[in-house]
């Protein structure tokens, strides 16, 4: 027994040794260039609109009930936080990976000799027998290469990218949510723009023929006047198939069945926020899916380690004990047994198989590094995009409403140089009218541009988590 003891003590030594001579490496974040991402740097500072709360960016009570109804319901996001369960599920079971393995059974065996055994039989000696066995086995891998270490920081890795893609499903989910409702507003804007149009339009073609019947006009005005009430009437359908088709598209962000949203307007909508990027290093703390490109390379990292040590052999103890005997009244007495036994296994014929798994796990590493940053260089693409969208759509704002002026008074001249004057005919009305429409709906899309601006800078700035 005591030699016994002091072989398992050398063993844990030897291992001990073994474990020293590290084949993993420590996992170190890459020096990737965070700095001067930004094109543009004049909202840059240490304010970030990425910190401000989803409700305090969207005041429009509407629009608030709808995004707490789509972060409750949306399946997407239901998926998304599954996949969080099932890579802690994975966590735990690694961890499981360091504690012993212990099992206990019980069995009866009943046994005879052959006649050919039989011919060895000898004064004493039972041909058949009944077996009784209580026992517990226990088995334990010691972590000498990291191999059982890897594993877990490669799943611990893996709960932090699920959760990362969770929170990246949230922010595009809320910005998903308030496109398709400034989308929704903008297309009742220009519903009701077109319908006024085609109220006016068919104004105008009773004027036409009042002015036909007192010779001011000719039969071209008329025909020209309904021509225009129907270029005006048949644009409706399209509008109010694009409503149809928005609120349907935001019925499914919000989990529910395709139907109708509830919603304030277009001119109701304001947003008094500071547009403020911050550092460009922030992309690397706020933003969700960067967080989870990087989360994916250190899984890859440790994937790599993982399949280094499989080149080396594993060590592993093993015991067991129990009690047995040919008669269950004799269980208690003098029938005790016991093993223990530590054993070093090293993969010979396999070496092809672990260096094409080590060249594969390498691969998938330098891979998920491209990856990780191909995500922040298009980061920063998105938040240089939106900020001059944004600026574009404000440059705009003052010259669309001069614009906008200047056609209204030009269709109200014509008009009455039409009625008082013969020195010019209704193609100029036509001309005005179609131009001061089309500037009207260039106006919305301008608001609507604005709008969306902020909401895809938020997002790109990996706003709406937190």
């Amino acid at each position: 027994m005591k030699r016994t003891n002091n072989e398992i003590l050398i063993g844990l030594a030897l291992a001990g040794a073994l474990a020293s001579c590290r084949v993993t490496k420590n996992y170190k974040p890459d020096s990737i260039q965070t700095a001067h991402l930004y094109r543009d740097t004049t909202g840059t500072g240490s304010t970030n609109l990425a910190d401000l709360p989803w409700q305090q960016l969207f005041p429009d009570t509407e629009l608030q009930a709808l995004i707490s109804e789509g972060l409750k319901n949306n399946f997407d996001l239901k998926t998304a936080l599954q996949r969080i369960l099932e890579s802690e599920a994975t966590l735990k079971q690694s961890k499981s990976a360091f504690l012993p393995t212990l099992s206990a059974g019980v069995d009866v065996t009943k046994s005879q000799l052959s006649q050919a055994a039989q011919a060895f039989y000898f004064s004493g000696m039972k041909l058949n027998t009944t077996t009784y066995r209580a026992q517990v086995n226990a088995s334990w891998e010691i972590d000498i290469w990291g191999k059982l270490k890897s594993s877990k920081k490669m799943a611990l890795a893996n709960v932090l990218k699920s959760e990362a893609a969770a929170r990246a499903v949230q922010t595009q989910l809320i910005a998903d949510i308030a496109n398709n409702y400034y989308t929704l507003l903008a297309l009742d804007k220009q519903l009701a723009i077109t319908k006024q149009t085609l109220t006016n339009r068919i104004s105008d073609a009773e004027t036409m023929k009042t002015l036909k019947e007192n010779a001011v006009v000719n039969g071209a005005a008329v025909v020209q006047s309904e021509a225009n009430r129907y270029a005006a009437e048949v644009a409706i359908p399209d509008l109010e198939q694009s409503i149809l088709e928005t609120e349907n598209a935001l019925s499914i962000l919000l989990g529910r069945a395709p139907g109708a949203v509830s919603r304030t307007s277009l001119d109701s909508q304001e947003m008094k926020v500071d547009l403020k990027t911050g550092l460009s290093s922030d992309l690397l703390k706020n933003r969700p899916d960067v967080q989870e490109a990087q989360y994916a390379f250190m899984s890859a990292f440790e994937n790599t380690n993982l399949a280094r040590t499989y080149f080396y052999p594993s060590f592993a103890i093993t015991a067991g004990g129990g009690i047995s005997s040919i008669a269950l009244e004799d269980m208690f007495k003098k029938s005790l047994f016991y093993s223990i036994a530590g054993a070093l296994t090293q993969p010979i014929l396999n070496q092809g198989q672990n260096k094409a798994r080590l060249r594969t796990a390498q691969a998938q590493q330098q891979e998920a590094l491209n990856t990780f940053q191909q995500t922040l260089l298009t980061a920063s693409k998105e938040v240089s995009n939106a900020m001059s969208s944004y600026s574009v759509a404000c440059r705009k704002q003052h010259s669309r409403e001069m614009q906008i002026s200047y056609l209204e008074k030009s269709v109200d001249f014509t008009k009455d140089l039409l009625t008082y004057s013969s020195s010019t005919n209704f193609t100029d009305v036509l001309t005005s009218e179609q131009n001061l429409l089309s500037a009207q709906l260039s106006g919305v899309e301008d608001k609507l541009q604005q709008l969306q601006a902020v909401v895809n800078l938020y997002r790109a700035l990996g706003g709406g988590w937190k």
